[in-house]
């Protein structure tokens, strides 16, 4: 909130360079905000009473947007890669999912591997969860299980993070 828009009885002001001006009424501290040229605005709305201060509002939106946008930057987006393979996969084929899985890792991504079982492979679930397991255990030295294996409809699902320390 700016200038007119506060309609605090009081509320505590901070001055141009940053210095307490102390507690008094909105009216007033309108006033100050207009000899020295500048906005009134409301930083803390929660406190009590409500803390303003005196500066330049498109100065002060400019540089929260900046601050923000140099938040956004630093910011690592997690993505969550997911592996397939059928309950009958080959220890060869095993091996390369094992790879593309290391580099999705290493990279910081989540992985999600999951086993589709179709037709009757639905009647050997455990045989998917063994190779779920093994899988955890080929990568058990760069990876950990955030969620272990689980059903979710016809497919057995895990998931693996990047192992910490």
């Amino acid at each position: 909130m700016i200038n007119e828009q506060i309609r605090d009885r009081e509320v505590r002001l901070i001055g141009v360079d940053g210095e307490q001006l102390g507690i008094m009424s909105a009216r007033d501290a309108m006033k100050h905000a207009r000899e020295a040229n500048l906005d009134l605005v409301k930083i803390a709305p929660q406190a009590k009473p409500p803390v303003c201060k005196i500066l330049d509002y498109g100065k002060y939106r400019y540089e929260m947007a900046r601050r923000e946008k140099e938040a956004r930057k630093k910011q690592k987006t997690i993505e969550v890669k997911e592996i397939r393979f059928s309950p009958n996969i080959d220890t060869n084929d095993l091996n390369t999912k094992v790879n593309q899985a290391k580099k999705f890792i290493s990279a910081g991504n989540k992985v999600k591997v999951a086993v589709r079982f179709r037709g009757r492979e639905m009647t050997h679930t455990a045989v998917g969860r063994k190779i779920l397991d093994d899988f955890a255990q080929l990568l058990s030295e760069v990876a950990v299980v955030d969620k272990p294996p689980k059903m979710e409809g016809r497919s057995m699902v895990m998931f693996l993070s990047e192992k910490r320390g």
